[in-house]
């Protein structure tokens, strides 16, 4: 299995996942997005990736869970840019139904992302019509201490990510059996 090394959360996502967000509780307005008080295990990842993908040879050393919306989709960083820091790899969303999606190319625009109010499923999504995103005041704060040199709005930083990452999805269903 994978190594349980690198699974420290790095000190701009800890302050933004400490901040309560405004869970959609079914009412439309929220996000449905619920951090992880750490990454997943180097095994639990695996073992979560080998049953989205349906693909028993596979690892989840490529990716680092720290959240999941209501139905249990998974946001994670996907570790593609070799040599980098965890920082920099973009942030993607891995649905339960088989939705995907790169919501922000790194750590930086993706808090970004959160204080516009979007979570990583509203990111990756476009199936809730009438929802109205709630920008939040406390992770702007977080996004401004950490990431000054990203802001952009939340639809800029979803925008940039799919530009960048466009064979995302087939990239991801390849893997799939």
């Amino acid at each position: 299995m994978a190594s349980n090394e690198d699974r420290q959360f790095p000190a701009a996502l800890a302050a933004a996942m400490a901040v309560r967000l405004n869970y959609a509780d079914g009412d439309g307005d929220g996000v449905d997005f619920e951090p992880f008080a750490a990454f997943l295990s180097a095994d639990e990842t695996t073992d979560w990736f080998r049953a989205w993908t349906g693909n028993g040879e596979l690892q989840g050393d490529h990716f680092r869970v720290f959240g999941q919306d209501g139905s249990g989709g998974y946001a994670t960083f996907w570790l593609v840019h070799q040599g980098r820091a965890l920082a920099e790899q973009p942030v993607v969303f891995l649905g339960s139904e088989g939705e995907t999606g790169v919501v922000a190319r790194d750590l930086g625009a993706f808090l970004w992302l959160l204080a516009g109010g979007f979570g990583p499923w509203e990111a990756a999504t476009s199936y809730k019509r009438g929802w109205v995103p709630h920008p939040s005041s406390e992770l702007t704060a977080v996004a401004e201490q950490f990431a000054p040199d990203h802001r952009a709005p939340a639809t800029a930083v979803i925008e940039q990510a799919t530009r960048e990452f466009p064979d995302f999805d087939d990239s991801i269903m390849e893997l799939c059996r």
